[in-house]
């Protein structure tokens, strides 16, 4: 299985217009552009229909799209890169079906979320997932988030603890586990190069829109695992591939990966990693492809450090990044079975 490197983001290729983005802070669409880009069903590339319901929420002053199932305890779904909310279609039914309130969020930036000129840091990224939680008129939520969702998933159990019920978290060290990694573990380094690449300005945006995002349908290939061949098939990687040409999605999905790194010897950079020395007092799921290339386990294993409360560890054997569409049925109910635990064994 290959590992894309920096290289997959520099000069080579040719670019297309449609959907590329500016320097950073200066997306070439308007904030909150959900242009269609191809056929995707009556709701659009991002909307598209199901046993769902689609609107938007207000929250931390930009405007999110969910999608929600179901009544219950109040489950939110953080998507990763490079998709959005879609990639939980799996989860949001089975959630419904075993009582809770199931809502799968667009972070900021991406489907048919807002995509404003800044405020791509983690905290106020997290900051959007707890407002989302708010305007949902709801006391807290079981969170639940992979990659870059996971990665905002441990930091707003850090930042707003009293939000968050339970944590589960998906292909994604703690913040403080992936930053040690990413500098001193030279595999994990190597296998995260394609975040290296994301530190140049304007290629990575124009290389992920070229050739109507093929570039995307190549991330999700070879970062999923041998255990499932019918995933990804042609038309979950068209679906991603539609949803990052819509204007500014690309550079709006790069932003928080620049953030992660630039901000490392910044004073903003040291002050988030300090906070996040804090420990997450809720209990947690962790849950791990054993075969992923763009995460190491090694790099994973180590987050139970930071969780004082009960901690349970997950390998899932033959499966890449992508555990919840790789195993949907696995991973729904390794979910549900822990989130109905009233006590998570440590």
């Amino acid at each position: 299985m290959t590992v894309p490197d920096s290289s997959a983001f520099g000069p080579a290729g040719t670019a297309s217009p449609r959907g590329s983005a500016g320097p950073a802070g200066s997306p070439t669409g308007p904030a909150g552009s959900t242009s269609a880009v191809g056929p995707a069903g009556a709701g659009g590339p991002v909307r598209p229909d199901g046993p769902w319901t689609h609107r938007d929420v207000a929250a931390n002053g930009a405007r999110f799209h969910i999608a929600e199932m179901g009544e219950g305890p109040l489950v939110l779904l953080l998507h990763g890169f490079p998709q959005f909310w879609w990639t939980w279609r799996h989860q949001l039914p089975a959630l419904a079906e075993a009582g809770f309130r199931a809502v799968a969020m667009d972070l900021r930036g991406v489907g048919g979320s807002d995509r404003t000129p800044r405020g791509y840091d983690p905290a106020n990224l997290a900051l959007d997932v707890t407002g989302v939680i708010r305007s949902l008129g709801e006391p807290d939520a079981a969170l639940v988030g992979h990659d870059l969702g996971g990665y905002l998933a441990w930091t707003a159990a850090v930042m707003r603890p009293k939000l968050v019920r339970r944590l589960a978290v998906s292909s994604m060290p703690h913040p403080r586990r992936w930053r040690s990694s990413m500098l001193s573990d030279f595999a994990q380094s190597r296998a995260g190069s394609y975040i290296w690449g994301f530190q140049r300005p304007w290629l990575p945006e124009r290389q992920l829109v070229a050739d109507e995002a093929s570039l995307v349908g190549r991330l999700v290939e070879e970062w999923a695992g041998p255990r499932n061949p019918e995933f990804p098939d042609e038309e979950t990687l068209a679906v991603y591939r539609r949803a990052m040409s819509i204007p500014s999605t690309a550079h709006c999905s790069i932003e928080p990966y620049r953030w992660m790194v630039r901000s490392m010897a910044r004073p903003d950079g040291v002050q988030f990693n300090r906070r996040m020395k804090r420990p997450v007092r809720v209990p947690t799921l962790h849950l791990h492809g054993s075969l992923d290339p763009a995460v190491r386990t090694r790099s994973s294993a180590g987050s139970g450090q930071y969780v004082e409360a009960p901690y349970r560890w997950r390998l899932f054997d033959g499966v890449g990044h992508f555990p919840h569409e790789e195993d949907p049925i696995g991973f729904s109910t390794e979910l549900i079975n822990w989130l109905k635990d009233p006590e998570p064994d440590r």
